[in-house]
C-alpha cells in the first residue's frame, strides 16, 4: 500500500509562484512514476505533470509548460510541483498519483488533494 500527502497550496496572486510538495510512504517509491493532477470546480480531473522513476525524464500538460517544473527526490520519497507565473485558471484541487509500475500510465494511489487558488 502507497500513501501521498500532499502540500504545500494555498492562496497566491496572479504571477506568484508556490511549491506543492507530496511525501510518499514506501520503500519502493523510487520504483515508481509519479504525476500530478488537478481538478477544478465544474471541470473533470486532468493532466498537469510527470516525472519518471528517475526523474530523467519529465512531461507536461501543454497550458502549463515553461512555468511549472516537476522533480522528485528519491531519497526523501518526495515528488514536488513548481509552479511559477500562476494563473487565476490554475486554480484547483492538486493530487499528486503513483504509479507502481513506473511506465506513467496507470496510477493506482492518489493523494487527499490540496487547493491552490490564484487571485486576479
Amino acid at each position: 500500500q502507497v500513501q501521498l500527502v500532499e502540500s504545500g497550496g494555498g492562496l497566491v496572486q496572479a504571477g506568484g509562484s508556490l511549491r506543492l510538495s507530496c511525501a510518499a510512504s514506501g520503500r519502493t517509491f523510487r520504483n515508481y512514476a509519479m504525476g500530478w493532477f488537478r481538478q477544478a470546480p465544474g471541470k473533470e480531473r486532468e493532466f498537469v505533470a510527470a516525472i519518471s522513476w528517475s526523474g530523467d525524464n519529465s512531461n507536461y500538460a501543454d497550458s502549463v509548460k515553461g512555468r511549472f517544473t516537476v522533480s522528485r527526490d528519491n531519497a526523501k520519497n518526495k515528488v514536488y510541483l513548481q509552479m511559477n507565473n500562476l494563473k487565476p485558471e490554475d486554480t484547483a484541487v492538486y493530487y499528486c498519483a503513483a504509479d507502481p509500475l513506473g511506465a506513467g500510465v496507470e496510477y493506482d494511489y492518489w493523494g487527499q488533494g490540496t487547493q491552490v487558488t490564484v487571485s486576479s
